[in-house]
């Protein structure tokens, strides 16, 4: 099962609570771990997380520069934990635009973790779909020229996953955000006022449940009992 989910509500967790929107931020870190460690229990293969946006940086420098920091600080941290939990890492999204730093840091875990096979995370750092769409396009070649081919050539071939089947957001907005456009064509959403820091794996739990008992028809009938 391939999930995407909208990290969302951060900053207004932390504004309800009176401190900076980067203690949200911070929060959010240890609720990603939570996830990533309850996901392949709940028959989870894939799980894609919306980190940054393309249009993420239109926010305040100070925030964006403490987001780049906390993401650096999180693979130094959990890369161990994850070669442990069997989960491999990428990342999705532009890296022309980040700090040399991080990318020597994503560079390291993506080889690092190469091996996992219990779980594959997909990080959307400076993405947009919209753009990679385009970019995609752009690169098709007429012999390519098929819905399959054109899913593979809009992630690299590492970072290549089945279509989202679920996608949740977090934080109480009911909107894609330009996260997986293509990918999401046939997903199931599920949105929830629940803010990014205090979802819980019992909240991806009862989304999955709630999943489990949709009719899915991609475009057929509806199932007979």
């Amino acid at each position: 099962m391939h999930i995407a989910i909208i990290m969302d509500g951060n900053g207004r967790w932390a504004t309800q609570r009176g401190a900076p929107r980067t203690f949200g931020h911070r929060a959010g870190i240890q609720t990603v771990r939570r996830i990533v460690e309850a996901a392949p229990g709940l028959g989870v293969s894939t799980l894609s997380l919306f980190a940054f946006s393309a249009d993420n940086w239109r926010r305040p420098p100070e925030e964006v520069s403490a987001l780049m920091g906390l993401l650096g600080a999180y693979i130094g941290s959990e890369t161990e934990r994850l070669i442990t939990k069997g989960v491999r890492v990428s990342f999705i999204g532009r890296r022309d635009r980040l700090p040399a730093k991080l990318l020597s840091q994503i560079a390291r875990l993506e080889a690092a973790t190469a091996g996992g096979a219990a779980l594959q995370v997909r990080i959307a750092l400076d993405y947009s779909s919209r753009a990679a769409i385009l970019q995609a396009a752009l690169a098709l070649v007429p012999e390519r020229a098929t819905l399959d081919g054109f899913a593979r050539t809009i992630s690299a071939p590492a970072d290549h996953a089945p279509d989202v089947d679920l996608l949740i957001r977090t934080g109480g907005e009911k909107r894609l955000s330009d996260f997986l456009l293509w990918e999401s064509a046939y997903a199931e959403l599920w949105f929830t006022d629940t803010m990014w820091p205090d979802f819980e794996p019992q909240d991806l739990a009862d989304a999955i449940n709630d999943f489990s008992q949709r009719d899915r028809r991609f475009g057929g009938l509806a199932r007979v009992a």
